[in-house]
């Protein structure tokens, strides 16, 4: 046990999944933050310090509920969230509030959750590991979960230099994971499952080996990205279109509608150009953000 608190301050970075054909599995912190602050009150109630959205409210609930029976504490709290990850952008938003949550419930309890036990409650609460380990522990992240129970079982986590740069543009549409996954098909042939599987495996060995030169076209997805890209107008363009201009590869970040591309850093500014024009080209609106990989994850402040 640790010494419970009576305010707290959870940072957690954003996150992109998938990384291509790593569907429910791949995960790569960005340095993107909320930051969620938790201060204790009477009662068993919480409440938000300021107006915010019904969603956010939604996830408070949840995770205060697990985190709560996890500990064996109840108490009030209020909440309020800050911070630069856009909601429903594919950015890992819902983990930043959740570990956010989590962590910060913990702290208050003094209860002294482990990385792992904060994993597996977000990991229950998202239905799968991706931004879940990414968020809370930083780097790329490699998740692996029960596949008869679905629990969360572990990770292997990679560090990123900051050599490279991610580079994300962000339409002006929401996209909400339970939404988009209502667009994949209920079985896949064979062989693109094969060709997902290969790609995915040789972009995780390009970032454990730390040989970046191989990340080049190295994303071939054939699981998700087919039936959600062209559900986004310009999106698979300025995929390719980051590609031309010296991106080594890009993908699809989690279900959308952000794609992402990855480059060496002295090639950002020129691939972000040509990826908010290839969303200009469809009278589309994009945020453009240059960033690097975040190899903390949460922090408590």
């Amino acid at each position: 046990m640790n010494t419970p608190r009576d305010k707290v301050t959870v940072c957690v970075p954003g996150s992109t999944s998938n990384c291509g054909a790593g569907f429910d599995t791949l995960g790569l912190a960005l340095s993107l933050y909320n930051r969620v602050t938790l201060t204790r009150t009477g009662g068993a109630e919480f409440r938000a310090e300021r107006a915010g959205d019904a969603r956010a409210q939604e996830m408070v609930a949840q995770a205060a509920q697990a985190t709560f029976s996890r500990v064996g504490a109840l108490f009030g709290f209020s909440y309020r969230i800050d911070g630069d990850v856009p909601s429903a952008r594919g950015l890992g938003s819902s983990v930043t509030v959740l570990a956010g949550v989590i962590a910060g419930i913990g702290a208050l309890a003094g209860a002294g959750l482990s990385v792992h036990d904060m994993v597996a409650l977000a990991t229950a609460l998202e239905g799968h590991p991706d931004n879940a380990s990414a968020g809370i522990l930083g780097g790329f992240c490699v998740s692996r979960c029960d596949p008869s129970t679905g629990a969360y079982l572990g990770t292997v986590r990679v560090a990123v230099p900051a050599e490279l740069a991610f580079v994300v543009a962000s339409p002006d549409t929401e996209l909400l994971t339970k939404e988009s996954r209502g667009a994949l098909p209920a079985t896949l042939p064979y062989f693109d499952a094969v060709r997902s599987i290969n790609s995915a495996a040789y972009l995780t060995a390009a970032f454990a080996t730390g040989d970046f030169e191989k990340l080049r076209h190295a994303t071939g997805d054939f699981m998700h990205e087919p039936y959600r890209l062209p559900g986004i107008p310009g999106a698979q363009r300025a995929i390719a279109a980051g590609i031309a201009t010296g991106a080594l590869t890009g993908w699809l970040s989690g279900s959308g509608s952000s794609v992402l591309c990855v480059c060496r850093g002295g090639a950002a500014p020129e691939v972000a150009t040509a990826m908010s024009g290839a969303f200009a080209r469809e009278s589309m609106p994009c945020e453009t953000r240059i960033l690097t990989a975040d190899n903390t994850g949460l922090q408590l402040e």
